[in-house]
C-alpha cells in the first residue's frame, strides 16, 4: 500500500494530479518536463556563454522563457511529503539558474572585472550548472514507471540524496557569487568607488559587508 502511495506521489509531481496532491496548473507533465528541458538548455548554452555578452544573452533568453514553469510550480500546494521533496528539488534548479543569470548579467557591466576574468567566472557558473543539472537525471529514476524493481526505501533514498545534493549546489552557486562580488567590492574600495558596486549589486553586497 505504501509503495502504491509513493508511486502515485512521484507520478503526481511529474505526470498526474492525484487526490492527496492536487496541482493547480493545467498540465503538470509539461510543467516538469519544461523545467528539465530548460535546465538542459541553460547548462548547454552556458558552456558557450564565456566569450561575449551576446552569447550570454541567449542563456538569459532561455531562462526568462522558462521562468513561468517555476512560477507555476511555486503555486502548487498540499503535496505529500515525498512529492514535496521532488518539487523542492525542481524549485532549487530554478534558484540556481536565477542566481547565475541575475548576478552574471550584473558582472558583465562591472568595470572591476576584465574580459578574461568574466570568462573564468562564466566557466565556473557553467560547471556548477552542469553538476546541478546532473541531479535531475538521477531524480528521473523515481518517476520512471519502468523502474519497478525499486523498493519504497530505494525511491526515497534517491529523492533524499537528490534533495541534499541540489541544496548543496544551490548553496555553492550562492557562495561562488558572493565571493566574486566580494572581489569587486574590495577592488572598488581601494579606488574609493564602493558606491558604484553597492548600487550595482544592492542587497547582495549589504548582506556581507
Amino acid at each position: 500500500m505504501r509503495k502504491r502511495i509513493l508511486l502515485l506521489a512521484a507520478a503526481a509531481t511529474f505526470c498526474l494530479a492525484q487526490a492527496s496532491a492536487q496541482w493547480v496548473v493545467s498540465d503538470p507533465g509539461n510543467l516538469a518536463q519544461g523545467i528539465i528541458n530548460m535546465s538542459d538548455n541553460i547548462a548547454h548554452t552556458s558552456k558557450t556563454a564565456v566569450n561575449t555578452a551576446q552569447n550570454f544573452a541567449e542563456t538569459v533568453k532561455i531562462y526568462e522563457q522558462a521562468k513561468r514553469y517555476y512560477d507555476a510550480l511555486k503555486s502548487v500546494n498540499n503535496l505529500v511529503r515525498e512529492a514535496r521533496k521532488v518539487q523542492e528539488v525542481l524549485l532549487m534548479v530554478g534558484e540556481v539558474s536565477e542566481i547565475y543569470v541575475t548576478n552574471f548579467r550584473k558582472m558583465l557591466g562591472d568595470a572591476s572585472f576584465s574580459a578574461r576574468e568574466l570568462d573564468v567566472i562564466a566557466t565556473g557558473y557553467a560547471k556548477l550548472m552542469q553538476e546541478s543539472n546532473g541531479i535531475l537525471q538521477d531524480l528521473r529514476q523515481v518517476i520512471n514507471v519502468s523502474t519497478l524493481s525499486m523498493t519504497d526505501k530505494d525511491r526515497m533514498d534517491v529523492v533524499d540524496a537528490c534533495h541534499r545534493s541540489m541544496r548543496r549546489y544551490r548553496n555553492l552557486v550562492g557562495y561562488y557569487t558572493n565571493k566574486n562580488i566580494a572581489v569587486s567590492f574590495l577592488r572598488a574600495r581601494k579606488k574609493a568607488d564602493t558606491d558604484r558596486v553597492m548600487a550595482l549589486y544592492g542587497d547582495a553586497v549589504s548582506r556581507y559587508w
